[in-house]
């Protein structure tokens, strides 16, 4: 009979308690565990979905203005010099930034003017691609471009009305053929007084091929502050302005985090709530076993013995609970990204580091729970297992 020994022949002994006790510590932390990884999903593709509700980053030329003034009266500033973005130098300077994997979305647009119907109208090029995952919540009467779209556009709903525009219909715009494929529902922004088409034809009305008036940027926030992109953005493109939404990028990332935060609070009650159980039971056995503890003492167990027996019958329960609620945390992330439609994203090989990190955790967590008990056990004196003998 020795430290190892005794906490075998308690658990055998008594296999209902430690049956029950080990089917809650594992449920405790097996929804901790499937919490975890549910929520680490959520908001990779919570952020994800996100970009496509507009740019958190506007890439702009450097300008230079000059401020009129005459008699002490102001006539505005007058912009000298704007040199357009070179997209080529552009995405290769975005490409070479060390954050470049938190770039998800550049959408480069071209402005130009152009008359329709005997009307001025401002066209916005763009590449339908980039465009149209970013602007998620365009909703349109008619259909969108396709991803090449070179012959298609997209009208804002202030400016088919000026115009008097329908799906379907062909639209002559510098002497070029295209189909207006829809028109955009009202969205309270620029986007209603403009006529969308294909950037390639905005660049040659401008007369700036290979070129964009300015940058619209959507970036994942999620792995460092938006402020470490901007910086690499401005320093990859020296001759531009990087300005953050900071309005934009903060709003997102309180949801992303709202959803961790909460994912944390829940797994932390499931915690502390299996830590109870787990103290009650072992002085519930602190209890029922005194007068084995006070033979244990009488034939020789020190007081540090009989800490050690108790603290390990909970590591053992730790131990085994930790490496089956990984198995049961598995299950429970599949089945909830399953109801969430999500099942495509959740991980699917075995990961070593949560793996060890969950089955410490759950030592740990046993271990300091039965610290208390078994504290209380070492203060049993020899003489209380004469008396009941």
């Amino acid at each position: 009979m020795n430290i190892l020994t005794l906490p075998l022949r308690h658990t055998g002994a008594k296999w209902a308690r430690t049956f029950l006790l080990t089917a809650v510590f594992t449920l405790g932390l097996a929804s901790m565990s499937g919490l975890y990884q549910v929520s680490g999903v959520i908001a990779d593709n919570f952020e994800k979905k996100l970009i496509s509700y507009g740019a958190n980053i506007l890439v702009t030329p450097k300008r230079e203005t000059l401020r009129i003034s005459y008699g002490g009266y102001s006539l505005g500033d007058v912009i000298m010099e704007e040199d357009p973005i070179d997209l080529a130098t552009a995405q290769k300077a975005i490409d070479a930034m060390p954050l470049r994997a938190n770039i998800a979305i550049v959408a480069p647009k071209m402005l130009a003017m152009t008359r329709l119907s005997g009307q001025t109208l401002a066209l916005v090029g763009v590449d339908w691609e980039q465009e149209l995952q970013l602007k998620g919540y365009w909703e349109a009467e008619g259909e969108f471009p396709g991803a090449d779209g070179a012959f298609e556009a997209l009208a804002g709903a202030e400016a088919a009305r000026k115009l008097d525009l329908r799906p379907g219909q062909s639209l002559d715009i510098d002497g070029k053929t295209l189909r207006l494929a829809g028109v955009l529902k009202a969205t309270g922004s620029d986007d209603d007084s403009a006529l969308f088409v294909p950037l390639k034809l905005a660049q040659d009305i401008a007369g700036k091929p290979g070129q964009a008036s300015f940058l619209e940027v959507a970036a994942l926030c999620s792995g460092c502050p938006i402020e470490d992109i901007t910086a690499q953005l401005q320093e990859a493109m020296p001759d531009s302005e990087v300005r953050a939404l900071i309005q934009v990028a903060e709003s997102r990332m309180y949801s992303v985090h709202f959803a961790q935060n909460l994912a944390f609070s829940v797994s932390l009650v499931i915690l502390v709530t299996a830590c109870a159980m787990l103290i009650m039971s072992m002085l519930s056995s602190v209890a029922e076993r005194r007068r084995e503890i006070g033979i244990m003492r009488a034939i020789g167990f020190s007081r540090s013995s009989v800490f050690a027996v108790f603290v390990s019958e909970a590591l053992g329960i730790g131990l085994l609970a930790g490496t089956l609620a990984y198995v049961c945390g598995r299950f429970l992330t599949f089945y909830v990204l399953g109801e969430l439609h999500m099942a495509d994203a959740a991980p699917t090989d075995f990961e070593a580091l949560p793996f060890f990190a969950l089955i410490l955790l759950a030592a740990a967590t046993a271990g300091l729970a039965a610290a208390f008990p078994a504290w209380r056990a070492s203060l049993v004196e020899p003489a209380e297992a004469l008396v009941a003998l």
